[in-house]
Protein backbone atom coordinates (compact mmCIF):
# COMPACT_ATOMS: atom_id res chain seq x y z
CA UNK A 1 0.00 0.00 0.00
CA UNK A 2 1.28 3.30 -0.68
CA UNK A 3 1.81 6.39 1.77
CA UNK A 4 -1.13 9.03 0.69
CA UNK A 5 1.20 12.55 2.72
CA UNK A 6 -2.10 14.20 2.71
CA UNK A 7 -4.26 12.10 4.10
CA UNK A 8 -1.96 11.35 6.80
CA UNK A 9 -1.43 15.20 7.45
CA UNK A 10 -5.13 15.27 7.45
CA UNK A 11 -5.31 12.78 9.99
CA UNK A 12 -2.29 14.03 11.73
CA UNK A 13 -3.65 17.88 12.20
CA UNK A 14 -7.65 15.98 13.02
CA UNK A 15 -5.49 14.46 16.05
CA UNK A 16 -3.65 17.65 16.96
CA UNK A 17 -7.01 19.54 17.19
CA UNK A 18 -9.24 16.97 19.09
CA UNK A 19 -6.18 16.83 21.66
CA UNK A 20 -6.50 20.62 21.84
CA UNK A 21 -10.25 20.61 22.12
CA UNK A 22 -9.78 17.81 25.04
CA UNK A 23 -7.07 19.78 27.13
CA UNK A 24 -9.42 23.24 26.58
CA UNK A 25 -12.46 21.20 28.18
CA UNK A 26 -11.01 19.60 30.89
CA UNK A 27 -8.70 22.52 32.26
CA UNK A 28 -9.66 25.85 30.58
CA UNK A 29 -13.25 26.14 30.33
CA UNK A 30 -14.75 28.01 32.80
CA UNK A 31 -17.35 25.99 34.61
CA UNK A 32 -21.51 27.18 34.19
CA UNK A 33 -22.48 27.04 37.63
CA UNK A 34 -25.34 28.32 40.12
CA UNK A 35 -24.83 28.75 43.68
CA UNK A 36 -27.00 29.43 46.73
CA UNK A 37 -25.16 31.76 48.86
CA UNK A 38 -25.84 32.15 52.61
CA UNK A 39 -23.23 35.21 54.17
CA UNK A 40 -25.06 35.69 57.18
CA UNK A 41 -24.87 33.88 60.40
CA UNK A 42 -28.08 31.82 60.29
CA UNK A 43 -29.23 28.41 58.76
CA UNK A 44 -31.43 27.88 56.08
CA UNK A 45 -33.07 25.21 54.03
CA UNK A 46 -34.51 25.45 50.79
CA UNK A 47 -36.08 22.98 48.09
CA UNK A 48 -35.58 24.41 44.29
CA UNK A 49 -38.05 23.27 42.09
CA UNK A 50 -39.85 20.99 44.48
CA UNK A 51 -36.67 18.60 44.48
CA UNK A 52 -34.94 17.23 47.67
CA UNK A 53 -34.84 19.89 50.61
CA UNK A 54 -30.79 21.47 50.89
CA UNK A 55 -29.05 22.92 54.40
CA UNK A 56 -26.85 25.89 54.25
CA UNK A 57 -25.08 27.06 57.07
CA UNK A 58 -23.53 30.00 58.09
CA UNK A 59 -21.10 31.51 55.29
CA UNK A 60 -21.43 28.47 53.08
CA UNK A 61 -22.32 28.51 49.47
CA UNK A 62 -23.76 25.77 47.36
CA UNK A 63 -23.73 24.22 44.37
CA UNK A 64 -27.06 23.77 42.66
CA UNK A 65 -29.02 22.76 39.19
CA UNK A 66 -31.40 25.19 37.63
CA UNK A 67 -33.37 25.27 34.52
CA UNK A 68 -31.89 27.52 31.63
CA UNK A 69 -34.38 29.55 30.18
CA UNK A 70 -37.25 28.25 32.17
CA UNK A 71 -38.97 29.43 35.37
CA UNK A 72 -37.64 28.13 38.72
CA UNK A 73 -38.87 27.91 42.10
CA UNK A 74 -37.57 27.81 45.26
CA UNK A 75 -38.67 27.69 48.66
CA UNK A 76 -36.61 28.69 51.90
CA UNK A 77 -37.66 27.61 55.10
CA UNK A 78 -35.66 29.19 58.42
CA UNK A 79 -33.83 26.93 61.15
CA UNK A 80 -36.83 26.09 62.42
CA UNK A 81 -38.19 24.99 59.42
CA UNK A 82 -40.63 27.54 59.32
CA UNK A 83 -41.63 28.86 55.27
CA UNK A 84 -40.06 32.45 54.98
CA UNK A 85 -41.17 32.45 51.20
CA UNK A 86 -41.94 30.89 48.17
CA UNK A 87 -40.54 32.47 44.71
CA UNK A 88 -40.04 32.23 41.19
CA UNK A 89 -37.93 33.51 38.79
CA UNK A 90 -36.51 33.35 35.07
CA UNK A 91 -32.51 31.87 34.41
CA UNK A 92 -31.40 33.07 30.77
CA UNK A 93 -27.47 32.97 31.92
CA UNK A 94 -25.39 29.99 32.13
CA UNK A 95 -24.15 31.18 35.41
CA UNK A 96 -26.08 32.73 38.61
CA UNK A 97 -26.41 33.46 42.23
CA UNK A 98 -29.52 32.89 44.42
CA UNK A 99 -29.94 35.27 47.19
CA UNK A 100 -32.25 33.60 49.82
CA UNK A 101 -31.04 35.68 52.53
CA UNK A 102 -31.80 39.55 51.25
CA UNK A 103 -28.20 40.42 51.78
CA UNK A 104 -26.39 43.00 49.86
CA UNK A 105 -24.02 42.07 46.99
CA UNK A 106 -21.98 44.32 44.72
CA UNK A 107 -21.28 43.39 41.37
CA UNK A 108 -17.82 45.01 40.01
CA UNK A 109 -16.43 45.14 36.47
CA UNK A 110 -12.74 44.65 36.55
CA UNK A 111 -11.08 46.72 33.00
CA UNK A 112 -8.37 45.07 30.94
CA UNK A 113 -6.16 46.37 28.12
CA UNK A 114 -4.24 49.30 26.79
CA UNK A 115 -6.26 52.49 27.54
CA UNK A 116 -4.43 56.07 27.27
CA UNK A 117 -5.91 57.03 30.89
CA UNK A 118 -7.26 54.04 32.54
CA UNK A 119 -7.62 56.16 35.69
CA UNK A 120 -10.41 58.08 33.59
CA UNK A 121 -12.84 55.03 33.51
CA UNK A 122 -12.60 54.51 37.27
CA UNK A 123 -13.66 57.79 37.61
CA UNK A 124 -16.10 57.81 35.28
CA UNK A 125 -19.16 56.27 37.37
CA UNK A 126 -19.96 56.24 40.95
CA UNK A 127 -21.86 54.06 43.14
CA UNK A 128 -23.02 54.06 47.23
CA UNK A 129 -21.03 52.27 49.97
CA UNK A 130 -22.68 52.59 53.48
CA UNK A 131 -23.37 56.17 52.83
CA UNK A 132 -20.03 57.15 51.33
CA UNK A 133 -19.99 57.74 47.31
CA UNK A 134 -16.93 55.60 45.71
CA UNK A 135 -15.41 55.72 42.11
CA UNK A 136 -15.90 52.32 39.82
CA UNK A 137 -18.10 50.77 37.76
CA UNK A 138 -20.13 48.40 40.77
CA UNK A 139 -24.03 47.91 41.21
CA UNK A 140 -25.48 46.72 44.12
CA UNK A 141 -28.13 43.70 44.20
CA UNK A 142 -30.35 42.52 46.64
CA UNK A 143 -32.94 40.92 44.63
CA UNK A 144 -33.45 37.25 45.00
CA UNK A 145 -31.61 36.00 41.37
CA UNK A 146 -28.62 37.23 40.57
CA UNK A 147 -27.12 36.53 36.65
CA UNK A 148 -25.41 39.72 35.21
CA UNK A 149 -21.51 38.42 36.28
CA UNK A 150 -18.98 36.62 34.77
CA UNK A 151 -17.48 35.62 38.17
CA UNK A 152 -18.99 33.96 40.70
CA UNK A 153 -18.39 34.47 44.65
CA UNK A 154 -16.32 31.43 44.60
CA UNK A 155 -13.99 32.64 41.92
CA UNK A 156 -11.19 34.54 41.78
CA UNK A 157 -10.57 37.09 38.77
CA UNK A 158 -8.11 35.99 36.31
CA UNK A 159 -4.61 36.24 37.53
CA UNK A 160 -2.87 36.25 34.09
CA UNK A 161 -4.19 38.55 31.15
CA UNK A 162 -3.29 38.40 27.43
CA UNK A 163 -1.77 41.08 25.94
CA UNK A 164 -4.46 43.11 24.31
CA UNK A 165 -4.92 46.18 22.22
CA UNK A 166 -8.39 47.11 23.06
CA UNK A 167 -10.47 47.68 26.33
CA UNK A 168 -12.40 44.66 27.46
CA UNK A 169 -14.00 44.06 30.99
CA UNK A 170 -15.01 41.29 33.35
CA UNK A 171 -17.27 41.24 36.02
CA UNK A 172 -17.17 39.75 39.57
CA UNK A 173 -19.87 39.14 42.29
CA UNK A 174 -19.36 40.24 46.32
CA UNK A 175 -20.88 39.67 49.40
CA UNK A 176 -20.85 42.75 50.27
CA UNK A 177 -17.92 42.46 53.21
CA UNK A 178 -15.92 40.50 50.59
CA UNK A 179 -16.17 43.46 48.61
CA UNK A 180 -15.63 45.82 50.78
CA UNK A 181 -12.06 44.27 51.58
CA UNK A 182 -11.51 43.87 47.98
CA UNK A 183 -11.90 47.51 46.98
CA UNK A 184 -9.89 49.03 50.37
CA UNK A 185 -6.74 46.64 48.92
CA UNK A 186 -7.23 47.74 45.53
CA UNK A 187 -8.58 50.96 45.15
CA UNK A 188 -7.71 53.06 48.27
Amino acid sequence: MKKNAPLIGFLSAIGVMAVAFAIYFLFLAKKNEYLVDNPTSNTYYFKINNGEENIITSGQHVKVELNRGEKNDIKVFDAQKKLLFDSAFKVTQYRGLLNITNSDYYVHRQFYGYVPNKDSLLVSQTFDLDGQKLPGHVTRHKKLYIEDFYYNVDEDYDKVIKNIDKLESRTKIYRKEDFKNFYKENYQ
